[in-house]
């Protein structure tokens, strides 16, 4: 194993450089990790329809691998398994760290194959239920079992989601999981927020009184978009207020939530486009969260499973309440009635009338986006993931001593 005063190469692998929460992990731990680590940050190609964090990437080692996707494909999978093994004989890593499902599995086994003293692996999310049908659903959880005995250390991202991995899932013994939420750079949330709610409204012609609704995030099927769509309206009959909501993100759904849209009676544009008296905006991909949270005035999530949602933490930064389901590790990140409001999945009803009691009340609002901001930089900031995360390598390299 290395010496304290010698490099210590870290191979991370991520599947692609698309906008969330692996990719800002991934990015802010590459550029941040103390001497002596050194950083090379490996990934795949984005989907057409999503957005590549591309300003993240600036200044990295970074490598891109055309033959791995998000996907599932035998022949693209076993050549960035070949291309992996190749990279890591040719870069020597002390440790390689997976993040999400694919790059976990190709990666812990290119990594064990070639000798990697250290394996270590994040589950940002998992696909263990909402996702696929039982059959699929025990696949996974097989290989996922057998990887874990392939790492040296497995990351759970909130306590709820080690709960759920160690103990309804049984992927490993609670012993081999640390639990190391997710660090952010938080600071432009903070920045010049008047200027940049302002910016937001004017575009969209928001009146002082009008209540913004933003939910971020692709446009899949687990985000169940269908909710936010009816209790959206089901919500504005009950508030005096008029009620807009931003469709931020895009993905293979956009068609279908569309029709929904229209169904519901809502009245939408899209990013090129404006419609007189619109009550439903689609922003597609934006990569200026922080003037979007700026002129919101709530943050909703409707998913039916979520790892720790960085768009709900990028909303308290903000200083803008939330309402969301009781999915995953939700309640890692919002406190209930503290720092916004919780329902229970797929419950429109209690989502609609937690959305209107918020635009109904602006003091309320301000209290829950107030104790938002103060709760989640304290909880997540990159300086506490990046503090975490080099204590774990040190502990590892120095039981392979």
């Amino acid at each position: 194993m290395p010496e304290s005063t010698t490099v210590i190469r870290t191979l991370r692998i991520i599947n692609r450089p698309a906008i969330g929460g692996p990719i800002l992990n991934a990015a802010l731990l590459a550029r941040h990790l103390p001497k002596p680590f050194e950083t090379m940050l490996v990934g795949g190609v984005c989907e057409s329809h999503e957005a590549e964090a591309t300003k993240l990437l600036a200044g990295l080692n970074w490598r891109q691998m055309e033959s791995m996707g998000r996907s599932l494909h035998p022949l693209k999978d076993f050549a960035s398994y070949r291309d992996l093994r190749k990279l890591i004989r040719e870069f020597r890593p002390h440790i390689v760290h997976t993040h999400a499902a694919k790059p976990g599995a190709l990666g812990r086994l290119a990594a064990r194959a070639e000798g990697v003293p250290v394996v270590v692996h994040t589950f940002h999310g998992h696909v263990f239920h909402s996702y696929f049908n039982p059959l699929k659903t025990r696949i996974f959880l097989g290989i996922e079992r057998y990887l874990a005995t392939k790492s040296d250390a497995l990351i759970a991202i909130s306590p709820e989601q080690k709960i759920e991995l160690s103990e309804a899932f049984r992927i490993a013994p609670p012993d081999k999981f640390r639990v190391i939420p997710l660090g952010l750079d938080l600071d432009r949330f903070q920045f010049d927020a008047e200027t940049k709610r302002m910016a937001f409204r004017t575009a969209y012609g928001l009146q002082a009184d009008d209540v913004a609704v933003v939910i971020t995030g692709r446009l899949v099927g687990i985000k169940n978009h269908s909710l936010f769509l009816r209790a959206l309206a089901m919500a504005k009959p009950r508030t005096g207020r008029r009620l807009v909501g931003f469709i931020v993100g895009d993905g293979d759904m956009r068609a279908t939530i569309e029709q929904e849209a229209r169904k519901l009676g809502f009245v939408f544009s899209g990013m090129d486009s404006r419609n007189s008296g619109e009550d439903l905006v689609f922003t597609s991909w934006r990569t200026d969260i922080d003037t979007i949270n700026a002129g919101a005035d709530i943050v909703a999530l409707t998913s039916l499973n979520e790892g720790t949602p960085v768009s709900l933490i990028e909303a308290s930064a903000s200083g803008c309440p939330v309402v969301s389901t009781r999915v995953g590790g939700v309640e890692s990140v919002v406190l209930n009635e503290g720092t916004g409001l919780l329902v229970e999945s797929n419950d429109v009803h209690a989502f609609a009338e937690q959305l209107a009691r918020l635009a109904e009340n602006p003091s309320l609002r301000a209290q829950l986006g107030q104790a938002g901001t103060a709760h989640v930089r304290s909880k997540f900031a990159y300086q506490r993931l990046v503090t975490d995360v080099t204590a774990l390598y040190h502990e590892l390299l120095e039981r392979k001593k």
